[in-house]
């Protein structure tokens, strides 16, 4: 059986199968809520935007130009969406100041990382992406594991491509930064190897 491709379902939903809907549902619910989650960093929160964002894109279905991937225009909706709730909620954003990382302490996050079990040191990655604030978050999530461009995150924040290569500098050097709290109990001070 070939699968429809977005665009393929998206026309049958514009020619009154909406039941096709569910499909692209079924296809974009796990990144949509990681999105939503990573931003909001409340369960129920992230539900409610998620649900808010698929209501959203099928309600606006028929503005979808194909300009931009679908996945792209989809996830605009979401991170638009999180980012109305966090202004709702009138969250106060909490910033650390970023320690100096070295091209050492760098070779000593990964080394600790490596020795990790692969269940361990995603759990560890996912546990330091939730603290970051929540658009850098956002970002890290898209360029990272949905693998979009700058360009594609810079159509979905509506930022410029500059900007967006800045934030992702900045979101990575948190996040090693946040990393290394994690690695370092299990880096050996003397030789700088996992004990």
């Amino acid at each position: 059986m070939n699968k429809c491709t977005d665009q393929q379902l998206i026309d049958k939903i514009l020619s009154g199968d909406s039941s096709a809907f569910g499909e692209l549902v079924d296809r974009y619910q796990n990144f949509v809520f990681t999105i939503a989650i990573r931003m909001l960093k409340v369960t129920e929160e992230a539900e409610e935007v998620a649900q808010d964002s698929f209501i959203k894109a099928f309600d606006s279905l028929s503005g979808f130009r194909g300009e931009a991937k679908f996945s792209t225009w989809l996830y605009r909706i979401v991170y638009h969406k999180a980012l109305d709730r966090i202004k709702k909620n009138k969250r106060e954003q909490t910033y650390e100041i970023i320690e100096e990382i070295t091209d050492d302490s760098l070779d000593h996050i990964e080394n600790g990382l490596e020795y990790m079990l692969s269940e361990e040191r995603s759990q560890v990655i996912n546990n330091c992406i939730k603290m970051l604030p929540e658009e850098e978050a956002a970002i890290i999530s898209l360029y990272y594991f949905e693998e979009q461009s700058v360009k594609e995150i810079a159509e979905v924040t509506n930022l410029t491509e500059d900007n967006i290569k800045i934030k992702l500098y900045r979101s990575r050097k948190k996040l090693f930064s946040l990393l290394e709290g994690y690695i370092k109990p299990e880096i050996s001070d003397r030789n700088g190897k996992a004990i």
